[in-house]
Parts: structure tokens; C-alpha cells; sequence
């Protein structure tokens, strides 16, 4: 009887290896080549990803800068310390009774950003900053970002007048 109850313990054990071996087999099968082409299931934060690959920031990325930066009345005082060259800063702190940084006296009613250029050579990307203003009125700036800047910031603007 010892005997009997051996083999079916050894039956049991070898029905229970071989469930599990083939338990590790399909897992191991799943986690190979075709697992590792299946994308993260969470994204790298958005600091860490980079399409350019000098690591220079993209025409999407000074987009997105600058429609944040400008909103849709003009940026606060916290972009305007944080997010603005010293170069930038100086300027606006030399130029009286003119917001450098809108290239107006007043609040305008709506901003829009345009299409971002970006010259690589040049290490620069800008975009046309459109205002809107009561009574219908339009006007246009260009802003420009340094591709490499980090963090990203307003380099300069250009009013055109």
C-alpha cells in the first residue's frame, strides 16, 4: 500500500511539474521578442521625451510654450519671472509705459499662437503671436524660444514697428 501511495504521490507531482513548466513556458514565451515590441503601458513624463535627437526642443514643444506662456490675455507674473531670458527681462524692464512682451499698452481680449518655424542652425524657433483687441482690432508680434534653452523660455520678440 506504501507503494501504491507513492506512485500517486509521484503521479500528482509529476502532473503538477509539468502544469507548471508549461505555466513557465508561456510566460516566458509572452515576455519575449513580441512582448518587448508592445509599447509601455504608462508614458515617459513629458520632460524625458524627445523627438529631435539632439535633444533641441521641437516646433510642437515651442508651441505648446508658447500658447501656455501667452494664454489668452498675456503672461502672468510667474512666466514672466520664470520663463523669460535675462536678455528679454532687461528689455522690458528698459522699455516705460509699453508691455514688451504683448508689444502693447494694454490687455488684448484673445491671443492666438501661429505656425512655429524652427531654424536648427540658427538654435532658434519662433512663431506670430496674434492679439486680438476690442472693437475688432488685430496686431502681431513674433516670439522667438531657443531650441536648447532649458528650461524652455521666451528669447526675444520682435513688435515690427
Amino acid at each position: 500500500m506504501l507503494r501504491t501511495a507513492s506512485r500517486k504521490t509521484a503521479a500528482v507531482a509529476a502532473a503538477g511539474a509539468a502544469a507548471l513548466g508549461l505555466t513557465l513556458t508561456l510566460t516566458l514565451a509572452a515576455s519575449g521578442p513580441a512582448a518587448a515590441a508592445a509599447p509601455p503601458r504608462t508614458a515617459p513624463a513629458a520632460d524625458t521625451v524627445r523627438t529631435d535627437p539632439n535633444g533641441r526642443h521641437t516646433g510642437a514643444e515651442i508651441h505648446r510654450f508658447l500658447t501656455s506662456f501667452y494664454g489668452h490675455h498675456g503672461p502672468g507674473a510667474w512666466a514672466r519671472e520664470h520663463q523669460v531670458s535675462d536678455y528679454l527681462k532687461d528689455r522690458a524692464a528698459h522699455t516705460e509705459g509699453y508691455d514688451l512682451l504683448l508689444c502693447a499698452q494694454n490687455t488684448p481680449r484673445e491671443i492666438t499662437i501661429g505656425k512655429v518655424t524652427t531654424a536648427q542652425s540658427a538654435g532658434v524657433g519662433w512663431a506670430t503671436v496674434t492679439t486680438l483687441w476690442d472693437g475688432g482690432y488685430r496686431s502681431s508680434f513674433t516670439a522667438y524660444v531657443g531650441l536648447e534653452s532649458r528650461p524652455i523660455e521666451l528669447q526675444d520678440v520682435d513688435c515690427g514697428q
